[in-house]
């Protein structure tokens, strides 16, 4: 299995692996759906977006979205 860390991917390559997890969790595509929508109407996409850019890796990304949720 290849690295999902930033440092081992391209920006396109994140891109494809938030969109592939995406599908795996939805039978339907992304476009023009508005059932993942999350936190005050944003698209679920949106809080990958810093993995993407490059910022933050997924699991941290993860860890602060479940935070409120984990005692």
């Amino acid at each position: 299995m290849k690295s999902i860390l930033i440092k081992d991917t391209t920006r396109e390559e994140r891109e494809e692996i938030v969109q592939q997890a995406l599908r795996g969790s939805c039978s339907s595509t992304c476009e023009f759906c508005s059932g993942c929508d999350i936190r005050g109407g944003s698209r679920v996409e949106t809080i990958y977006q810093p993995y993407i850019d490059g910022i933050k890796e997924i699991s941290e990304i993860n860890a602060e979205y479940t935070a409120p949720f984990v005692r």
